[in-house]
């Protein structure tokens, strides 16, 4: 099968596409063949040597941990899943999935049935990003109905499915982006939105249940104490809270904690309710071909991609 390797960590050119033998399942697990591959901002920092690495292990690796498509084998023992099901999953995180290949292997309750409605790029645009967002809203913070978020990067992959599945569990929804990717917000439910890059998020919200901060860095994690409420919580994804600040936090009786997302076939079925009753959708800005993985990169490593970028595999 082709795949798209890399023999060591660094920059988009250590990405090729190779011809590699397709993987078999072990019992407990399915085989994929792979339509669609979403990228995530975790890959690119994997394939220079940061994100995952170290979990991942040493070059040579297949990246990619977003997936969909249909069943080809199923190993022994699985009895949810058959040959022909289309599916979608985020496979073996934060181990190597493999996704960027034209088929893949990981155990079945790593998958869920693909959403009828979406197509397998918009499908492979969701698990990671819409379990980030699931399991923060949801599971972290139990976000009841009429309390207030503040999600930051608003228009990007975690961001934009936050905001539909905040609208969702009935949360009073703000967005911070620039003024540009407000009208995108807006469509999404969003209650209001912020231009970062005009003013000081701080200084116009207050009074915020939860903070979820998609920006990684120390100083922007300060800065969102600032909005929270007595008790408020703040989840810092990428690269997780640093510990000034949950000292900080701890100090006001406030709450800042770290987050990585997990394998979730519960939390993927309800995402997929959600997308079937027409409140979750994936926006899609860019889909290139397996061969273009490094264009893809480039693209997530701009800063400037609205909703995800996805790779076409069959």
């Amino acid at each position: 099968m082709q795949a798209v390797v890399q023999d060591r960590f660094g920059d988009r050119d250590v990405l090729r596409l190779a011809e590699v033998d397709r993987p078999e399942p072990i019992p407990t697990e399915v085989l994929v063949r792979v339509h669609a591959a979403g990228i995530n901002p975790v890959d690119v920092k994997t394939r220079s040597g940061g994100g995952m690495a170290g979990i991942v292990g040493k070059p040579p690796f297949i990246l990619g941990w977003d997936v969909s498509g249909v069943v080809e084998e199923a190993g022994f023992g699985v009895t949810t899943l058959h040959p022909g099901d289309e599916v979608y999953g985020m496979p073996r995180f934060p181990h190597q999935g493999g996704g960027f290949a034209e088929y893949v292997t990981a155990p079945s309750r790593h998958f869920a049935r693909k959403p009828a409605g979406l197509s397998h790029i918009e499908a492979a645009a969701l698990p990671l990003a819409g379990l980030t967002a699931w399991q923060i809203l949801v599971d972290t913070a139990a976000l009841e109905p009429g309390q207030r978020v503040l999600v930051h990067a608003a228009a990007g992959g975690v961001g934009h499915l936050a905001v539909q599945i905040a609208k969702a569990c009935g949360a009073y929804v703000i967005g911070t982006a620039r003024a540009a990717k407000h009208d995108f917000l807006r469509s999404l439910g969003a209650d209001e939105t912020i231009d970062y890059s005009a003013v000081a998020f701080e200084d116009v919200v207050h009074d915020v249940d939860l903070v979820v901060d998609n920006i990684g860095d120390p100083e922007h994690q300060r800065r969102s104490l600032e909005v929270l409420r007595p008790g408020g919580l703040m989840v810092a994804v990428p690269g997780g809270a640093d510990p000034a600040v949950e000292e900080q936090a701890r100090a006001r009786g406030l709450r800042a904690t770290s987050f990585l997302v997990e394998p979730d076939l519960g939390g993927l079925e309800q995402l997929t309710a959600l997308v079937e009753a027409g409140q979750l959708r994936p926006e899609v800005s860019a889909v290139l071909p397996l061969a273009d993985a490094a264009k893809a990169h480039e693209l997530i490593e701009s800063g400037r991609t609205q909703g995800k970028v996805v790779l076409s595999v069959h």
